[in-house]
Formats: C-alpha cells, structure tokens, sequence
C-alpha cells in the first residue's frame, strides 16, 4: 500500500484518512473487503497522525489476499513512515523562513 499525508500544522481539525481502492485489487466485493478492513485499521492508528493531516491510503493489488493482521501491520508502518516524511518536510520548511 501507499499512503500520502498532507500536515497543515496551522489547522487543528482531527486528522483525516481516505482510501482508493482501484479495479486492480479485485472486483467490487474483494474491493469493499480490502477498504473495510483498511477503514477498520486506520481507525485504531488514527492517534498517531498528528492534529490537521489528511491521509490517503492507496490500496495495491496484493491487499486483496491479505489477511487483516497484515493489512494493519503494513498500515502502521505506511503511516509511521509518511508522518516522519511530512514532519522532516515541515520543519525543513520553518528552518528556512527564519
């Protein structure tokens, strides 16, 4: 899977998680099992994205035969990795405008 984040450190909103899950995965049912899972997941790991981030996780065609253990597994490190990315890329940011 791919996740993008986008870290508005001005806004507070909680943060946002949405899923594209494409006919490559599988037909409409194996599609649906796929994004709710995903949505299951994302709920439990919603406390480690940080206050105004908009998240989308991009569903690749192996999801479809995996189990939810290793759907959330690959979650957490996605959304670990992606949040570290957007954080390194926000303080880069504010170094450069002082």
């Amino acid at each position: 899977m791919v996740v993008h984040l986008l870290l508005d450190t001005e806004v507070q909103d909680p943060p946002q998680v949405g899923f594209v899950v494409s006919k490559a995965v599988g037909n409409a049912v194996q599609r649906n099992v796929v994004k709710r899972r995903l949505r299951h997941a994302a709920a439990s790991h919603l406390t480690t994205l940080p206050a105004g981030s908009l998240a989308v996780v991009r569903a690749l065609p192996p999801s479809r035969g995996a189990d939810y253990g290793r759907l959330d597994q690959d979650l957490s490190g996605s959304l670990t990795r992606a949040v570290a990315r957007a954080t390194a890329r926000v303080v880069g940011r504010d170094h450069r405008s002082t």
